[in-house]
């Protein structure tokens, strides 16, 4: 069953997969910044598994780093230590952030370690409430559902966990008027996602800070997409010079290994000890090697300078050709995470384009959500350009037909 159709996988899908997801098509096959499906057709991919595969599909570096590591070692469990995950520990420390690391396997694990650490830490002088921002997203487990800002995903899932509230993003009015005698932290993600690719204006980060330091709060931060690169710097924090008591990561560590993390300053490092927290599968040594391939591959090959300049070259184009539709609004973002905003859903416009071989993504209802490997070349921003397009026109002929209705 090596080689199988996408007819048959859909089957099988349909067949013995719950269907929490709704995936249209199948890929067999990856290489930089394209995706193959088990037919063979090509298509750009400006996706990348959810800002995941930072380094494109099958970068030789991890793919060596993943295949050596299996063949020596995969698993012992945390009872016991591997060679990989000190060594990422200190990459990630002494890439700007001076504290120690706790490994785990995804996102929402991250964050609910985050969550953990901050009760722990405030329950010492009986404050345990988090404030989290509205449009946030945070994680699928009930906690991190809890802290998310969008009710829509806790629909179903009730009683919420409680100890969350929720202001608005970019309104240090509204933080301070929500801190109260039990908020023991701050949780926010420095370039909000899946509300809608919403970066924080540098004032606001910064008077953040100012006022967690002042009120004696933790500030935490949710850098599980805008992180390793995504935004022009190795962790999102450093493009505000803001530093966080402490913050996660995930997705893109591991370029497609399912691994995750967070950080703690010193000042808080002994929070957390022996039997309050653990994780079978964190740091296990081939998500580890992986994630040691990412940082010295994106420091070596000087990935982040990259970032600022496509990116910016690709905002500005993105803004050349919409500026004759009406229905797009803006285009905003940081980096290679770049949201076009538009004046309805953008589900149709994402649908469209997957008829001209180009994979992008949503966030909040109304944006269409660009984020492509960090290796994405001029040329390979054109290709894509074009295709939207031909999306941008083909979207406008639908939006006119619709309001003949």
């Amino acid at each position: 069953m090596d080689k199988i159709s996408s007819e048959t996988t859909k089957n099988l899908f349909a067949e013995y997969v719950m269907p929490t997801y709704a995936p249209q098509l199948v890929f067999a096959r990856g290489e930089g910044a394209y995706l193959f499906d088990p037919e063979g057709n090509r298509y750009l991919d400006f996706a990348a598994g959810i800002a995941v595969c930072n380094l494109g599909h099958c970068h030789p570096a991890i793919t060596e780093a993943i295949r050596k590591q299996a063949g020596e070692l995969l698993h012992v469990s945390n009872l016991f230590m591997n060679t990989k995950a000190p060594q990422l520990a200190q990459k990630l420390i002494e890439s700007g952030f001076d504290g120690k690391v706790f490994f785990c396997n995804s996102g929402a694990e991250a964050n609910e370690g985050l969550i953990k650490f901050a009760r722990k830490w405030g329950n010492q002088t009986g404050r345990n409430e988090i404030i989290a921002m509205e449009d946030s997203f945070h994680g699928r487990t009930l906690a991190t559902l809890a802290a998310t800002g969008r009710s829509k995903y806790r629909k179903g899932f009730e009683p919420d966990v409680t100890g969350f509230k929720h202001v608005k993003f970019n309104d240090i009015e509204a933080l301070k008027a929500a801190i109260t005698s039990k908020t023991c932290a701050v949780l926010m993600e420095p370039v909000q996602g899946e509300g809608g690719i919403i970066p924080g204006k540098p004032e606001y980060i910064k008077a953040v800070r100012q006022l967690c330091d002042e009120k004696n709060i933790l500030l935490l931060f949710d850098e599980v997409q805008c992180g390793i690169g995504r935004v022009g710097e190795l962790y999102a924090h450093q493009l505000y010079g803001v530093e966080p008591d402490a913050f996660s990561l995930a997705k893109a560590l591991g370029n497609g290994l399912p691994i995750g993390a967070f950080l703690v300053t010193h000042k808080y490092a002994d929070i957390l000890t022996v039997g309050t927290h653990a994780s079978t599968f964190g740091g296990n040594a081939v998500s580890a090697a992986a994630a040691i391939a990412v940082i010295d591959t994106i420091k070596k090959d000087n990935i982040l300078e990259h970032v600022k300049k496509i990116g910016d070259y690709l905002q500005n184009r993105l803004r050349e050709i919409t500026a004759g539709y009406d229905f797009v609004q803006e285009v905003r973002g940081k980096g290679l995470m770049i949201g076009v905003v538009l004046d309805s859903s953008a589900a149709p416009l994402q649908k469209i384009l997957m008829k001209y071989n180009l994979i992008t993504l949503t966030a909040g209802e109304t944006v269409l959500r660009l984020v492509p490997p960090l290796i994405i070349t001029e040329k390979e921003c054109e290709e894509a350009l074009a295709a939207i397009e031909k999306g941008l026109k083909e979207f406008s002929d639908l939006k006119r037909e619709e309001s003949k209705i």
